[in-house]
């Protein structure tokens, strides 16, 4: 368990202080190349979901909070099971790895709209203001700020509907927490054989 709250713990405090930087430091929609023309900070936010996407309206909001809490819950009780049991180090590995990603934006929509007033393209947020946060509980906005467009180029002229038009690999623009949710995923997935070993039974040779 102490291998879990590790990786939540660094996870979590790498997620929080580079969002909070950014919050705090840099317009809506302003951007700052790190390394050559593929990675850069580019500050946006989101109303819920991985990588930009969005589930509509309040409601949807406070749905998507609400179901991350439980799962935060779940995978968390379950982490502690199994992390008593022998063999298990890879697989806390990863479920700590989205434990801590889930964790890291339930704090953005739980407590970013008590605590910062609204970002706009045209002013930095300050954290703590005297005129109160944004928004209520539950319904902050998701910082995120990674962003790689390794690829920039056009559709070729052939294709249908977007032939001729530009294109660019990776557009979404995501956070420290999704990355650890998604390394977590793939982590499972590439080794789900030593994640979950087949219980292979021999055959009975008994005989009478």
């Amino acid at each position: 368990m102490k291998k879990a709250a590790l990786i939540v713990f660094i996870v979590l405090l790498l997620d929080q202080v580079l969002k909070i930087w950014v919050k705090t430091h840099l317009c809506m929609g302003e951007s700052h190349a790190i390394i050559g023309q593929w990675f850069f900070i580019h500050f946006t936010e989101n109303e819920g979901m991985a990588f930009g996407m969005q589930l509509g309206g309040n409601y949807g909001k406070l749905l998507l909070s609400l179901f991350r809490i439980v799962a935060v819950i779940i995978i968390g009780s379950w982490i502690w099971r199994i992390s008593k049991k022998p063999g298990t180090n890879l697989l806390v590995i990863c479920t700590s790895l989205i434990l801590a990603g889930a964790l890291g934006n339930i704090i953005d929509s739980a407590i970013y709209a008590l605590i910062f007033n609204e970002s706009s393209f045209m002013q930095v947020a300050s954290i703590f203001p005297k005129e109160g946060g944004y928004g209520t509980f539950l319904h902050g906005k998701v910082v995120d700020m990674l962003y790689f467009p390794l690829i920039e180029s056009h559709y070729p002229s052939w294709m249908p509907f977007v032939g001729g038009e530009e294109f660019t690999f990776f557009r979404p623009v995501f956070n420290i927490a999704d990355s650890a949710i998604t390394t977590g995923v793939l982590m499972l997935i590439i080794f789900q054989k030593k994640v979950f070993p087949a219980h292979h039974h021999e055959p009975s040779t008994n005989i009478g």
